[in-house]
């Protein structure tokens, strides 16, 4: 017979939270290889993200990926880590942090918002129980992805279901599934382009580089690649671009199978051979920078248009705790909280509590 998880214990009286569990990716402890290696196994035996039959993928993990890629992926690392950390778990955590504040200026006082990780710490098991701890009788979840993937929101999913599936009192549960149109991120997303431009200057192209996925998975019905789609277009409206001055491109692919196209390497290549001067280029995709922005972007990328004879390649920062971007997820939530008790400021009644306290005492519960 299972056993199902009852603590914390419920107290009569205690009032009710709601909680947002916010989560993104996830990220090594530190940049060593086997730091690394602990977290690569962990992501990469996640088969949403590697769709390819188990047997054949962990004898090719084990034996190809795994004993070799590390190595490289941690010095990769070593190039963005700060004295503070990762900057995807420090931009990530800052964000949570800034949401928080947020909803209790709001009134929101009985929401509590705890940050997790699919991969690594803090864990989503970890934040949960934080959250159950707390007195979260309903959760909502917002993977900080905003274009919706089989590979990363499901995933999440996945983990948190998996979670609550071990508790005996299971919460009400709400999930945000994608925002990849909604105007409050659209306008965040321009409004930091404008910013790059008042400071920088502007380039001749904009680039939006998203994260790429097989095109298996893009033919099989994920919606990923029409959500950055239209996430690129209604930008660029935002921007009033033309249609020679921005371009859709898709980078950090693994392996030999085809993923999205055109790659944003090769496309790189080929402007830095046609003599494109400065260009920007932008990663609606991720909410936080991190490794795929910070050193394959910013790095590794800008050499490769440097080398192929390309001018400058300025790398415009993800949206992380901007005040516009935490503005809108706090508006996000709120819309997503709508209908919860909790979703009202000022919400619970110390008194009435107290009563409930006094009649469960009254037919014999311990507290």
């Amino acid at each position: 017979m299972p056993r199902f998880d009852s603590s914390p214990q419920y107290a009569h009286g205690t009032p009710d939270t709601a909680g947002v569990l916010v989560v993104n990716l996830g990220t090594p402890d530190e940049p060593t290889t086997a730091a690394v290696r602990r977290y690569l196994r962990q992501f990469l035996s996640d088969p949403r993200v590697v769709e390819i039959p188990r047997p054949i993928w962990m004898i090719i993990l084990y034996g190809f990926i795994l004993p070799f890629r590390p190595a490289r992926s941690a010095a990769a690392y070593r190039k963005i880590w700060t004295d503070s950390g990762a900057p995807l778990l420090l931009h990530s955590s800052a964000t949570t942090d800034s949401l928080r504040q947020r909803l209790s200026a709001r009134g929101l006082e009985r929401v509590n918002v705890r940050l997790a990780m699919s991969y690594g710490e803090p864990s989503i098991d970890t934040a949960l129980h934080a959250l159950w701890t707390e007195g979260a009788r309903r959760i909502l979840v917002l993977p900080l992805y905003p274009q919706y993937s089989a590979t990363t929101t499901a995933s999440v999913f996945d983990a948190v279901t998996g979670a609550l599936r071990k508790r005996r009192w299971v919460p009400a549960f709400r999930f945000v599934s994608q925002y990849h149109d909604e105007a409050g991120y659209i306008a965040a997303l321009a409004a930091s382009i404008r910013d790059h431009w008042a400071t920088a200057g502007r380039g001749q192209r904009l680039m939006f580089s998203f994260h790429g996925i097989p095109r298996r998975s893009f033919l099989s019905g994920d919606p990923y690649h029409c959500q950055c789609q239209k996430t690129a277009r209604l930008v660029a409206e935002e921007l009033e671009l033309g249609p020679d001055q921005w371009f859709v491109t898709f980078q950090s692919r693994l392996g030999k199978a085809e993923w999205l196209r055109p790659y944003t390497d090769e496309t790189l290549r080929q402007w830095g051979s046609a003599g494109v001067g400065d260009i920007d280029v932008v990663c609606p995709g991720f909410a936080a920078d991190c490794l795929e922005t910070l050193e394959e972007i910013a790095i590794q990328n800008a050499g490769i248009y440097a080398e192929a004879g390309g001018g400058a390649l300025r790398y415009i920062a993800a949206l992380n705790a901007r005040e516009d971007h935490v503005d809108f997820l706090a508006g996000l939530v709120e819309r997503n909280l709508s209908g919860w008790p909790e979703a009202s400021p000022g919400a619970g009644d110390a008194e009435e509590r107290s009563k409930s306290a006094a009649r469960a005492r009254a037919m014999g519960a311990a507290s």
